[in-house]
Parts: structure tokens; C-alpha cells; sequence
């Protein structure tokens, strides 16, 4: 959904930035005679721009900056999908992680090594795109509404941050075309806690089971407390507790600790989300 505001963004910008001027050194339009305004609705006709309603010897600056900040705000959608990959192929959580060629060379003194090159090359140049938008907003202001300073910047930053956002655009779609899932990883990993990252399930089964919420909080907390210093499953502890076992099955309790069974409306999200964008 967040790329889908960026394709929005596009389309709305389009008429803010696709504009043209002929009004002369200081926008007066006062060398084209009477018929300047027409002078230009006909030149900008030609090209397929709309006329400025007013400029001085340049198009205001603001509307550069505006398509250079959306840039900037793919950019930093892309490093953050990027950022949550590199993170999850580090290897102490390794869920999941880049396709890694059968030729590839991860490091040229460690051999062992599989990095991220794509998320961090994704992450490098999106400070670069950032670092362009600044320079964007820069431009805006000038002396006596007209200097040379936005020019020779521009000629800079425009190419490059376009050039440099198509190029991250394809590395994301490949970051992401080929990633490899360590479905074993995931499920160890969701079992780290011993059933602790599940005590809103249980809390929640505890509430429509009558039990006043906050009650159930506690009841949980104290269990799950017990269980990260004593270093064992939080089942045993809720089992323990009759406030628990009076509303609860064990095979309820196990039904409520099972993270397959707690992922909420998160299918149904993804599929309305697809058929959005």
C-alpha cells in the first residue's frame, strides 16, 4: 500500500510539475508585446506543458523539490523493505535472506559469508536520493528570486536521483523476486519465548471466557514473568494456575499458545491489498 501512495503521488504530481514559461528575463513578458500570454499558451501547447501563471525569469523552484522529495520517499520505502531483509538474514535469526548465486562470492577474505548485497546496496544509494532531495529544497530559495545556484546543482541532482531510483527499483524487484525462506528458522524462532510472545492470546481467551481483562493481564504477566526468569514454557505456569484451568482447557491453552492460529485477518489484508493496487 505504500508503493500504491507513491504510484498515486506520481499521477497527482504530474500537474503541478509538467509546466512551461515564456516570459522573458524577470517575467514580465514586457519583449513579447500584447499578445504574450497567447505567445506562451501556444508555445506550451506545442510542447505539452501547461503555462505558468506567473514566474520570474525561472519556473519556482517548489516543484522540483516536490518530485525530488517523492523520490526521496520511494527511495526510503525501498531501504525499509531492504533493511527488514537484511535483518531477518543475519544469522542468528536467518528466517529469511537473498538468493545467493552458485558463483557468488560473499566476501573476498571470509568465504563462508552470504550478505545482503542487494538490501545494502538499496540502502546506500537511498542516501543519496535523500541527500539530493535537501539539496532540492535548497534551490527553492534564491537571490532576488533568480541566481545561478539551483542551476548548476540541478544539472546534478535531477539526472542522478532518476537515474539512481530506476536502478533501486530493480534491485528491489529482484531483492525480492528471489528470497529463500528458512520455514525451520521461523518456526524455532516463534518458540524462543516458550509460548510468552502468545500471552495476548491467552489473555484474550481468558476475557471471553468472562474473566475481567485486567485480571487476565496479570495472570498472564505473572506466568510469563515466571517463565522468562525460571527459563521454562509459559504453559506449565498457566496450568498451574486454577484461575486459568477453571475457564480454560489444556487443550484450549494449547490452541491459544499456537502462533499459526493467531495471525487474525493477515491473509485477508494481503488479498485486499493486491486487488487494490
Amino acid at each position: 500500500m505504500e508503493v500504491k501512495r507513491h504510484l498515486d503521488r506520481l499521477d497527482q504530481i504530474r500537474e503541478r510539475l509538467l509546466v512551461g514559461q515564456m516570459t522573458g528575463a524577470v517575467g514580465t513578458q514586457a519583449a513579447f508585446g500584447p499578445k504574450a500570454q497567447r505567445i506562451q499558451r501556444e508555445t506550451m501547447k506545442t510542447l505539452g506543458l501547461k503555462p505558468v501563471a506567473v514566474s520570474n525569469q525561472v519556473v519556482q523552484r517548489d516543484r522540483h523539490a516536490e518530485f525530488m522529495m517523492l523520490l526521496a520517499l520511494i527511495a526510503q520505502t525501498l531501504n525499509k523493505i531492504a533493511v527488514e531483509i537484511r535483518n531477518l538474514q543475519r544469522t542468528e535469526i536467518d528466517e529469511c535472506r537473498e538468493g545467493f548465486g552458485k558463483k557468488q562470492v560473499g566476501s573476498s577474505t571470509m568465504p563462508h559469508k552470504m550478505n545482503p548485497i542487494y538490501a545494502e546496496r538499496i540502502g546506500g544509494i537511498a542516501r543519496v536520493i535523500k541527500a539530493d532531495s535537501i539539496a532540492a529544497l535548497d534551490n527553492i530559495p534564491l537571490w532576488h528570486e533568480r541566481d545561478l545556484t539551483n542551476s548548476s546543482c540541478e544539472r546534478i541532482i535531477i539526472p542522478e536521483s532518476c537515474i539512481l531510483t530506476d536502478y533501486i527499483l530493480q534491485l528491489s524487484i529482484n531483492l525480492v523476486r528471489d528470497l529463500v525462506f528458512n520455514k525451520a528458522n521461523i518456526k524455532r524462532n516463534l518458540g524462543m519465548t516458550q509460548g510468552r510472545i502468545m500471552a495476548e492470546s491467552i489473555m484474550i481467551c481468558l476475557s471471553n471466557k468472562g474473566m475481567g481483562r485486567q485480571t487476565a493481564h496479570e495472570i498472564v504477566r505473572e506466568s510469563a514473568l515466571a517463565s522468562y526468569r525460571e527459563k521454562k514454557p509459559m504453559k506449565g505456569y498457566l496450568l498451574a494456575d486454577n484461575r486459568v484451568t477453571r475457564l480454560l482447557s489444556e487443550a484450549e491453552v494449547d490452541a491459544a499458545l499456537d502462533p499459526q492460529s493467531y495471525i487474525g485477518t493477515a491473509e485477508k489484508q494481503v488479498e485486499e491489498a493486491l486487488k487494490l493496487i
